[in-house]
């Protein structure tokens, strides 16, 4: 599949959101974020079912929410907006050297293809000597944890000259809220494509998938 088949360019003439994209991109800083806890308990369960490790169990809900929200797969290109057909996971891993490091990780519907993946190209890039995997794409979903504290907010760094259209995500450490396994989801975004309500739907879409997190896995084999 080329990249013309992976992607649509947004009509703006006839885009019910053109004038919030006009008066938005022309900003200085363009991005707003949010941080809420979401219960990550059922997707502890199902993952110790299934012996697949909470990271990429976690990556996988988080990548299939953004998916499910057509704002998240917008980005901007030149004057333009493209929409892709799938966004992928960019995480960072700690390194053999102690430093971190970008992997790009595929997504699939189907968890079990996405696992099998995503445990080779997190221990490739663990080794690699580069901190970069491959910059230059703009379908991917810019992913990072933050397991040492349950913090309550956070901003991320961003180029602005010209500026990055790829929605930011991060998690931190989780700890016991009234028998919930509560842990602090951040999403920044760029506001010339991605609204409140957006990010509304995107976490409804997360708590869905997390509370059906059996389901939501399938069977790993």
């Amino acid at each position: 599949m080329d990249e013309a088949e992976r992607l649509r360019w947004i009509n703006l003439k006839h885009w019910p959101r053109r004038e919030a994209f006009e008066l938005f991109r022309g900003f200085g800083f363009p991005y707003f974020n949010l941080t809420a806890d979401v219960d990550v308990g059922p997707l502890r369960e199902a993952v110790r079912a299934r012996g697949a490790t909470f990271t990429v169990a976690l990556v996988y809900v988080l990548a299939r929410a953004a998916n499910e929200v057509p704002e998240f797969r917008q980005r901007m290109r030149g004057e333009g907006v493209i929409e892709h057909a799938a966004v992928h996971p960019s995480i960072t891993v700690l390194g053999d050297d102690g430093t971190f490091r970008f992997v790009t990780l595929r997504y699939e519907e189907a968890f079990g293809p996405f696992a099998a993946d995503a445990k080779l190209c997190i221990e490739r890039a663990r080794r690699a000597e580069s901190l970069w995997s491959e910059p230059d794409r703009d379908d991917l979903l810019f992913m990072t944890a933050i397991p040492w504290v349950s913090f309550t907010g956070m901003i991320h760094p961003v180029p602005l000259d010209p500026p990055d259209s790829v929605p930011r995500i991060a998690w931190g450490k989780f700890r016991d809220v009234g028998g919930r396994l509560a842990m602090p989801l951040n999403v920044q975004a760029h506001h010339a494509l991605i609204d409140g309500v957006h990010l509304g739907r995107y976490f409804e879409e997360v708590e869905q998938l997390l509370a059906a997190s059996a389901k939501t896995l399938g069977t790993v084999a």
